[in-house]
């Protein structure tokens, strides 16, 4: 399993604050699913961020395309392969 950084900077406030309950459900759900490293929102108001697990880009930017937000215009994405280095005890 590889690691994908999707950062989904902010298009549309208003539509993020519309669809923001839809775009936490899909994460849940992805999460459940074990397709979520990591995720959360950046403090200054420019968006957030998404790990996902996925075995390609092409699954990552699948996923990254069905996220609610991304759908309909309220942020844009950009897919980046994220090599991880780090001493913490990870899940398989």
């Amino acid at each position: 399993m590889k690691y994908f950084v999707v950062l989904l900077p902010m298009k549309d406030e208003e539509k993020s604050k519309a669809f923001r309950n839809d775009h936490l459900n899909y994460l849940e759900q992805k999460g459940k699913e074990g397709k979520i490293f990591a995720k959360g929102r950046f403090t200054d108001g420019t968006g957030g961020m998404v790990i996902y697990r996925a075995s390609s880009f092409e699954e990552a930017e699948k996923l990254a395309k069905e996220d609610p937000y991304v759908v309909t215009g309220a942020r844009g994405y950009e897919i980046h392969e994220w090599e991880m280095v780090s001493d913490a005890v990870l899940p398989n």
